[in-house]
């Protein structure tokens, strides 16, 4: 799996918190971690990093992304604009596990100021262990897919 991961300045020592936990792994193959910033308490604007991770997803240069900033909300509403992007707000174990599973969401955003640490690797453990269920959700996915495409023109 190659995941792509990124915050604002309010996130930064979550997502390297999370970007070692990544480098950590042996439960799930984790092939590539691609950091697409920040790299210091400096201030840039979400949007920019949500950017960056969603257009590695589009490419298929990294299959799965997380994405860090104060409440986890403004990343998904961002990455949610890049056609064909899911994005899920994970807050708890069963958001965690149902973003996979249900909606196949291929990109976890989480708040740096709305959770600990552990926590936060709790979660992200809990997503990177967890696939697309398909049946009854893929059906619902597919419909989803169907209003994006409406608006790609």
């Amino acid at each position: 799996m190659r995941i792509a991961i990124g915050s604002d300045e309010l996130a930064f020592e979550m997502k390297e918190t999370i970007k070692k936990f990544l480098q950590e792994q042996t439960e799930v193959n984790i092939e590539s971690i691609k950091d697409i910033g920040v790299n210091s308490g400096e201030s840039v604007d979400y949007p920019d990093i949500a950017e960056k991770v969603a257009r590695s997803i589009m490419s298929g240069e990294c299959d799965r992304g997380i994405l860090v900033c104060g409440t986890g909300i403004g990343m998904a509403i961002a990455a949610n604009k890049f056609p064909g992007i899911r994005a899920a707000q994970v807050y708890d174990p069963y958001s965690a596990e149902r973003s996979r599973k249900s909606n196949d969401a291929q990109i976890m955003t989480m708040g740096a100021l709305t959770m600990g640490m552990e926590t936060a690797k709790y979660l992200v453990g809990i997503w990177l262990k967890c696939d697309f269920a398909g049946g009854r959700s893929a059906r619902k996915v597919d419909k989803i897919n169907a209003i994006d495409q409406q608006f790609r023109k």
